[in-house]
């Protein structure tokens, strides 16, 4: 019996080459340095003064944010400008652009001579050129993309290998901070010749009722005369249906499998399935790959909406780019699902990721959260956006990338729609018109059972020209005064609202008077959380919710953003010192500003809402008009100001905010208590908030969103740190600098206040509260045990909280 050990830095995997494939991550061990090196790719090469650094790694997010950093002088097309303004904080002011390097060692003894070995990149942040042992193993310029190569060849038997990764950021590349280096990670596969090809397993589910599901399972594999067992399981392992087939077409063995009574996947019940997939030459178990899937069916229907498992169901979804705040563009899993947690609790069904594609571990928890996904590709086709952007690539790369695409994720049930592009310049002119053909057969052929959408700005443009008449869904980024004329004359009797709201506001800032505007703009680069306040292009909440309910052929909304971004900081692109977004219904550290309570009261119809703004701290206004606004799922409810009635509003048709908010646009400020009581269908009490004055910051509360995390090195507790007085009312003004010390078997990993203006390193442990909070994250070691966060402010009574690391 083979036995064959790979060692990639200090860690070694044994496998028994008749049993199954081994596949691990390259985490540790890497060195990586930013700058050129001509020799970097060489095995003799020196890099033990570089840097020590683990995998995924985003080289710019410790900054520092500087000006200077990309500066564009443009005139954004998307935003309708006509005359060319410097842009300083639009890809984040971090310091992406530049060539840098990773190295580390791969070592495979003498008796692994035979086994195929494949390096596989979720990703890499661009321009990607891989060498082992100094050859050049391939290049890969789309830093969005999957790709992977066989580096069997390459390999020296008896002796350390060398890995090594260059890779090189232009300015002017991008319209959002994209991140850098090897953000996402980086597997090793080692598998028998005779195997299963990488992504080589398709999953359909065509027919279900509620007796029975055919799954549908096409396996590709390199060996001949082989033999494919495919067993299904449920979500507990228990084996429910197999199959045997020996009958190839080409490289390929197709099955049908019975599922009786199936469970189908939902956002509400995501259950999954698993396939595990055995093949065999003769006796001998050749390679072994488990892939889950989900049991559902989706359809469109014209003028009816989206159906899923035969039910009519909108769209309640929110875009997201792929930074992560204060961790950069470096995937990391508990982020995430915290993200999609915030989300959930908001009523969240769907995500669009915009503008890239989306990483393994966003797809793998959607399907076991319960989130629809759309699954976009580019933001450029072969017209620029920016100079250096994916248009360079476009014509070569295209195809490649969208097959690598669709073959690495489709057999995640969360997804249930493609996108080829995002507000793509190529809407105009015949050829973008080609190339939306091409791109759309692309998808088609690669996977049949789902539709394709583009995000489509030129809207007026592509009801004449044919764009949108193409497309399998054509979708509308704002343009509300367009969605009547879309529906009747675009053929597929469906409209998606692609792009929705771009709403802006800072969390807890509050702007007077009380107005609605468009691209307004103040002396402190914030905008107000009263929720009135867009761009020219787009619209507050209220306005898509209307077209949401009214027409049943507006099959759903993804709002641009669920959380703020590094880069784009719209209105203010050309105020310094602005370096992140205003749209997110969350900040960049993920607190929820007032607008996540507006969709929470439309999207959760599970939860009650109940929401008072603005915060009740200010002095100087006082006997000044200070409009109070209550969300809420309730219709009506009576405002008490220091127990004096302000009266009783109801949601009424006679204005879109109007139908959607409670709003009392009289009230005089005065310190104290704002109370609001919901009241129920007949006039009764059914639930009551308050919002107190708060006297001097005196104490720091901390709360963790989870008290247990894994002890890997790579979890994480977000811990939000909020400034309250004496008697622990929020002091929603405090601005206190904080300093933060971590114990025990955890380590301080970053934090963030959600100011969009702010130039404190989300590294650096002190940062000033923003409206009062932030969030510090804290990460575990490898050793389980208690960890203790303490966090210090000037004059005020620190925090402490305790967390374990375990399971």
């Amino acid at each position: 019996m083979k036995k064959i050990s790979l060692i990639s830095v200090a860690l070694l995997v044994s496998f028994l080459a008749n049993s199954q494939r081994s596949e691990f991550l390259l985490e540790k061990g890497w060195k990586f340095s930013k700058g050129d090196f001509t020799e970097a790719s060489q095995q003799v090469f020196d890099d033990s003064q570089w840097e020590n650094v683990t995998i995924p790694h985003d080289w710019a997010i410790k900054g520092p944010f500087d000006k200077e950093v990309d500066i564009q002088v443009v005139a954004i097309e998307q935003n309708n400008e006509k005359v060319a303004t410097e842009k300083t904080g639009r890809t984040g002011s971090l310091p992406f652009i530049g060539v840098g390097w990773y190295r580390t060692k791969i070592s495979l003894p003498d008796n692994s001579k035979g086994e195929k070995v494949l390096l596989v990149f979720d990703g890499a942040m661009s321009e990607s050129r891989v060498y082992i042992n100094g050859q050049e193993v391939g290049y890969w310029p789309y830093g969005y993309s999957y790709f992977y190569y066989d580096i069997t060849p390459y390999i020296h038997e008896n002796e350390e290998n060398t890995l090594a990764v260059r890779l090189e950021n232009l300015g002017k590349s991008s319209r959002w901070y994209p991140g850098a280096g090897l953000y996402r990670n980086v597997h090793v596969i080692v598998k028998d010749q005779v195997s299963i090809e990488h992504w080589g397993t398709n999953i359909t589910t065509p027919f279900i009722s509620p007796e029975m599901a055919k799954v549908n399972v096409k396996t590709s594999f390199s060996g001949a005369d082989v033999k494919l067992v495919t067993e299904i399981k449920d979500a507990d392992g228990k084996l429910i249906s197999s199959s045997s087939s020996s009958e190839q077409f080409g490289n390929q063995i197709e099955q049908n499998i019975a599922v009786k009574d199936p469970k189908l996947w939902s956002p509400e019940t995501p259950y999954l399935y698993s396939a595990v997939s055995k093949l065999y030459q003769g006796d001998v178990l050749k390679d072994e790959v488990s892939t889950r899937f989900g049991i559902r069916k989706i359809e469109y229907r014209p003028g009816e909406g989206f159906l899923l498992n035969g039910e009519v169901r909108k769209f309640k979804g929110v875009c997201l780019h792929h930074d992560l705040g204060p961790l950069g563009a470096a995937i990391n899993k508990a982020a995430l699902r915290r993200q999609l947690t915030i989300m959930k609790d908001m009523g969240c069904n769907a995500i669009r990721s915009a503008h890239n594609m989306p990483s393994p571990e966003q797809l793998e928890l959607c399907n076991e959260m319960g989130f629809m996904f759309i699954a976009e590709s580019f933001d450029e086709w072969a017209k620029p956006k920016v100079k250096n952007g994916y248009n360079r690539f476009f014509n070569e790369w295209a195809e490649k990338d969208v097959t690598n695409l669709v073959r690495a994720t489709r057999n995640n049930p969360c997804i249930v729609m493609w996108s080829a592009g995002n507000e793509v310049p190529d809407q105009w002119g015949n050829e973008g018109i080609k190339r939306l053909k091409m791109l759309q057969d692309l998808f088609h052929q690669e996977d049949p059972t789902r539709l394709v959408t583009v995000g489509m700005d030129q809207v007026a443009n592509t009801l004449k020209n044919g764009f949108g008449a193409m497309l399998d869904i054509p979708g509308l980024n704002y343009r509300l005064p367009l969605y009547g004329e879309a529906y009747d004359r675009f053929p597929q009797g469906l409209i998606l609202g692609s792009e929705t709201a771009s709403t802006v506001s800072s969390r807890g800032i509050y702007k007077f008077p009380v107005e609605q505007a468009k691209m307004k703009m103040y002396d402190d680069a914030q905008s107000s959380s009263y929720d009135l306040e867009a761009c020219f292009w787009s619209n507050i909440p209220d306005e898509d919710f209307v077209w949401q309910d009214d027409k049943p052929w507006v099959i759903g909304e993804f709002v641009w953003t669920g959380f703020d971004y590094l880069g784009e900081p719209t209105p203010y692109d050309d105020y310094w010192p602005s370096r992140s977004s205003y749209f997110g219904i969350c900040d960049l550290a993920g607190l929820p500003k007032d607008r996540y309570y507006l969709y929470r009261s439309r999207w959760n119809t599970k939860d009650e809402t109940l929401h008072i703004l603005p915060h009740w701290n200010w002095e100087g206004r006082e006997g000044e008009t200070t409009p109070v606004f209550v969300y809420t799922n309730y219709k009506s409810a009576e405002l008490f100001i220091n127990g004096k009635s302000q009266g009783i509003q109801k949601k009424n048709m006679d204005t879109n905010t109007n139908r959607y908010r409670l709003m009392w646009m009289d009230v005089k400020y005065e310190p104290g208590t704002i109370k609001v009581v919901a009241l129920d269908d007949n006039g009764k009490p059914i639930a009551e908030e308050e919002v107190h004055t708060a006297g001097k910051p005196h104490h720091i509360e901390l709360n963790a969103d989870r008290q247990s995390i894994r002890a890997d090195g790579k979890d994480l507790s977000f811990v939000t740190a909020t400034v309250v007085d004496k008697d622990g009312n929020f002091c929603a003004t405090a601005t206190n600098q904080l300093n933060f010390k971590v114990s025990g078997e955890g380590n301080f990993k970053a934090v963030c206040n959600g100011d969009a203006t702010s130039l404190e390193l989300f590294h650096l442990p002190t940062m000033k509260a923003f409206s009062g909070k932030l969030v510090v994250l804290v990460q575990s070691t490898e050793t389980k045990g208690d960890i203790r966060l303490e966090v210090l402010g000037k004059g005020l009574k620190k925090g402490l909280i305790s967390m374990k690391s375990d399971h």
